[in-house]
């Protein structure tokens, strides 16, 4: 079930360069994570997505999977954030998505317009949003998985930066507005 998510806070983002799970394990992935507030909005549709998806796939078996599966980080894709014990998570809900590299990138986007193209912005591995402690919004798909490793996941499809928050790496994102100009110096359109 493919799921829009609004205002969520991002936590892990590997949103330009796929990265391994395990170092040498030859699958390299797309990752993010989303910080979600119990009860809101997002926290019901992804809880009925889950259930649905256990449903269709589990069919009369699909609560004592479902129940099995919780809390365990290999069998499910949204666990409390309480067991965790990283900045912003207390409180929280966890909803943790992956995109194999060989599905190709998830689409990454900014919260303006381009002017060329008259559509929402794509984001450079190098313009510094989004980032780990920013509010996003995103968009996921949510499906049930049987055979040797049963269990429900959340697929990756797209991140859009939303609004900045607290940097979970303790620094904010660079900006020109640090610096002053400094007299005398050429003019950027010589700059390559």
């Amino acid at each position: 079930m493919k799921l829009k998510l609004t205002d969520v806070r991002l936590s892990f983002p590997d949103l330009h360069e796929p990265v391994e799970y395990q170092i040498g394990d030859g699958k390299p992935r797309y990752n993010a994570s989303f910080l979600v507030v119990p009860g809101s909005a997002n926290d019901k549709a992804i809880n009925t997505a889950i259930k649905e998806a256990c449903n269709d796939v589990f069919e009369k078996k699909a609560d004592k999977m479902l129940e099995s599966f919780k809390g365990n980080v290999n069998k499910i894709c949204y666990l409390d954030g309480d067991t965790k014990e990283y900045d912003g998570y207390a409180g929280m809900m966890v909803l943790s998505s992956h995109r194999r590299a060989k599905d190709g990138p998830a689409g990454v986007y900014l919260d303006v317009i381009d002017p060329q193209t008259g559509k929402v912005a794509v984001a450079s591995p190098n313009c510094g949003k989004p980032y780990a402690g920013c509010y996003v919004n995103a968009s996921v798909e949510i499906y049930a998985q049987k055979g040797e490793n049963p269990g429900v996941r959340c697929g990756l499809i797209a991140v859009q930066f939303a609004r900045d928050g607290d940097s979970f790496s303790g620094s904010k994102p660079a900006t020109p507005d640090d610096f002053e100009p400094i007299e005398g110096a050429e003019d950027a359109g010589d700059l390559t």
